[in-house]
């Protein structure tokens, strides 16, 4: 038998979520290797559309029922007694594989037409806006056919942009959230390594914004080299307001427009080649 403890934790809105230690239990889980969508390929997928609405599952794991067999393996100690969990919980290793191959089959006629869903993150998308209300309705049929429920206080109906795992959707585009922006500006230069390395992470984050990421970030990269002392000179500190300043009006991403050709632009150097594509306003 396996009896996990169970944690607070605060949520962003101040309440407590009860959550179980699964460790133990999840080590000893196989993996469900059924992959979760291509997070950036979503977010394309999703833009260019005159009407979007978002919606977040209620409690998302919580609605899908453990199998019988396996509740007793969910026991956990509280000063009450025992419990076991006869739904599936947050925290066990293989809850957001399970919820997207579920996902995917109740939407799997919708899913790139008019559906996009990243775990418990689902949007309803329509090229025209007068569709839009036919397209909901379609989606809530799926819902109330498979008892799901949505968060009202998460959701949001008939917007034309909202934040979509972590930027900025809308018809023209695809645009960094600001905060992601501020926290890069707000940064005093790196002092050490560890430093470094978390500035080198937020600009990844962003490298689809950021023109010739790799040549601008050449400087700091050589300091990551196991081999070479940190000092962080006058030319990476001119890089690092370079970037801070090209962020001050971050571009926005915006598809190819059918019927207009893309020029493939090549530029090489010893230390890096980059093919940009763009196209001729």
């Amino acid at each position: 038998m396996w009896i996990s403890s169970i944690v607070l934790v605060r949520k962003k809105n101040g309440q407590i979520r009860v959550c179980v230690d699964f460790r133990d239990l999840n080590n000893a889980c196989p993996k469900d290797d059924f992959p979760l969508p291509i997070a950036e390929l979503m977010i394309d997928a999703t833009t260019g559309h005159e009407a979007l609405s978002f919606m977040d599952g209620s409690s998302g794991y919580n609605q899908i029922r453990m199998a019988p067999a396996d509740e007793e393996l969910t026991i956990f100690r509280t000063p009450k007694g025992i419990y076991c969990y006869k739904v599936m919980s947050f925290g066990l290793k293989n809850a957001g594989a399970t919820y997207q191959r579920g996902m995917q089959k109740i939407f799997d006629d919708m899913l790139h037409k008019n559906v996009e869903y990243y775990v418990d993150d689902l949007v309803v998308k329509s090229k025209k806006r007068e569709d839009h209300l036919y397209d909901l309705r379609k989606v809530f049929e799926c819902l109330r056919r498979y008892h799901l429920k949505m968060n009202p206080s998460k959701c949001a109906f008939g917007v034309t942009f909202e934040k979509f795992l972590g930027f900025i959707v809308r018809q023209q585009g695809i645009e960094i959230e600001q905060a992601k922006i501020d926290a890069i500006l707000k940064m005093p230069e790196p002092r050490n390594i560890h430093e470094l390395k978390s500035l080198q992470g937020k600009l990844a984050y962003l490298r689809r914004f950021i023109s010739n990421i790799a040549g601008r970030c050449q400087l700091f990269s050589r300091l990551m080299k196991k081999d070479v002392p940190f000092e962080w000179d006058e030319a990476c500190d001119k890089a690092f307001k370079s970037i801070k300043s090209y962020l001050m009006k971050p571009p926005v991403l915006v598809a190819p427009v059918h019927g207009r050709p893309l020029i493939i632009l090549c530029f090489c150097s010893r230390a890096l080649c980059r093919n940009p594509a763009c196209s001729e306003e």
